[in-house]
């Protein structure tokens, strides 16, 4: 298996080749189109320097070439007709064209230097052949004479040449261990995200990571430690969910359960065995409605924001609901108005329905006999907003962030309703935000509670 790190030393080291091998050409381009016309110029300069000296000089051409040569100069000189005389380190390819000799002697510059052929390699500058000299016209002893040199590149860098190559594996070898190095500190935070992924994969959520960096392996650490925290946030709300879950079902089953085995009682008059029989029905229902929340807020949750959406007049929605509940609300003497425009808004016409159903069940649930609740329903911008507000026994400030979480109840007020699952404005919460939209509560205790949807 190709772990990151032998990625990374991989890339890196090709990186390197590549540079490398980029860097060799561009040397050689630079070395071809540059530097080997200005050391021709500069060498062409040189060698006239020493047919000056030489004119200067006292000294017989023999003597004076053997003395110029020991200044890592390497000579030949020749007349033409006669095999010509070399002065300092032996040249590796003594050839050279009797053309281009002639010339020389007939007072033309030879730039050899120059016309060397182009290779792969910046060779140029080290093959050491007569045909990679300057040539100049000279005059020795009254006769036209033609007059090769080069440096002596061999002997100028025959002290630095092991230095270099030294120097160039130990750059090579340094270069490899800081990379393996390097590589390995890039690694070890990703090692480390790389267990915490494991931990968490065990359900375990508390993991502790550097987050100090400011490059990317801290960003990612950063935002690694904040899902882990939101995936224990979720794990503890699960756990509580399914503990709510079971307290919410105990209940009614062993409500159910007991006045069962008190049914069995021979001696039981047919007055309780009626009371026991309705009771036992009441937690059914009870049951069955608990499970049918469970069921709506497990289909929202699954559907996540995917949904129908159909045309529905939602003034004959609130006109129906009112009708479908007028028994609840007269049997409570309770006072309940609609103002409405004519609204028209895509969206789920039964999941709605169900929104604001929970909603004007609950404040007819906490609104005591005699007190009134008022429907609006308003255009708002390309939506609507709907307000419901009641004269019930309010909601206290600290309870009001809280209400829309599931099987949330605020007091023992409100908890002593036998039926109140706390599901009921979690479901109103999930349903406005699948159609996008937003809802707020106003109470306050003993004076009433208004809630507000805004649809876009």
């Amino acid at each position: 298996m190709r772990s990151l790190y032998v990625r990374i030393v991989v890339v890196t080291l090709l990186i390197m080749m590549t540079s490398s091998i980029i860097a060799f050409i561009g040397s050689n381009l630079y070395y071809q189109h540059i530097l080997k016309p200005s050391n021709d110029e500069k060498n062409t300069e040189i060698a006239k320097d020493i047919v000056d000296l030489y004119h200067a000089a006292s000294l017989d051409a023999p003597a004076f070439f053997q003395k110029t040569a020991k200044l890592s100069y390497q000579f030949y000189v020749t007349d033409g007709n006669a095999p010509g005389t070399f002065y300092g380190e032996d040249f590796r390819d003594q050839s050279i064209s009797p053309e281009i000799v002639e010339t020389v002697v007939n007072g033309s510059t030879y730039h050899g230097i120059a016309n060397y052929p182009s290779t792969t390699f910046v060779t140029g500058f080290f093959s050491n052949e007569l045909t990679n000299s300057i040539g100049v016209p000279i005059d020795i002893d009254g006769k036209p004479h033609a007059l090769f040199m080069r440096p002596n590149v061999k002997q100028q860098f025959n002290e630095i040449h092991i230095l270099l190559s030294v120097l160039l594996v130990f750059t090579i070898l340094l270069s490899m261990l800081i990379v393996f190095f390097s590589t390995r500190y890039l690694v070890k935070p990703i090692r480390e995200l790389t267990n915490a992924t494991k931990k968490i994969a065990g359900g375990e959520y508390s993991i502790q990571l550097n987050q100090s960096r400011k490059d990317e392996i801290g960003t990612l650490a950063r935002s690694f430690t904040s899902m882990s925290r939101q995936l224990m946030q979720v794990e503890n709300m699960r756990q509580e969910f399914v503990s709510n879950v079971s307290h919410e079902i105990q209940t009614p089953l062993s409500s159910m359960k007991g006045y069962a085995n008190l049914l069995l009682s021979p001696s039981l008059s047919e007055e309780d065995r009626e009371h026991y029989l309705k009771v036992i029905e009441s937690e059914s229902n009870r049951l069955s409605k608990l499970s049918k929340q469970l069921l709506t807020l497990a289909s929202l949750d699954k559907d996540n924001g995917l949904i129908q959406h159909e045309p529905i007049n939602m003034t004959q929605l609130l006109q129906n609901l009112m009708k479908q509940t007028r028994w609840l609300w007269e049997r409570k003497d309770l006072a309940v108005s609609l103002e409405a425009d004519d609204v028209t808004y895509n969206g789920h016409e039964e999941l709605l329905y169900q929104a604001f159903e929970n909603l004007l069940a609950n404040s007819i649930k906490y609104t005591p006999p005699g007190g009134e609740i008022n429907l609006f329903l308003h255009k708002h911008h390309q939506g609507f907003r709907f307000i419901i507000e009641d004269s019930g026994i309010g909601i206290s400030p600290e309870h009001q962030e809280k209400i829309f979480e599931r099987f949330y109840k605020v007091d023992a007020s409100r908890s002593k309703e036998k039926d109140s699952s706390g599901l009921g404005l979690s479901i109103v919460k999930k349903i406005i935000t699948l159609h996008q939209g937003e809802i707020h509560v106003e109470s306050r205790t003993n004076k009433g509670t208004t809630f507000t949807v805004i649809l876009p």
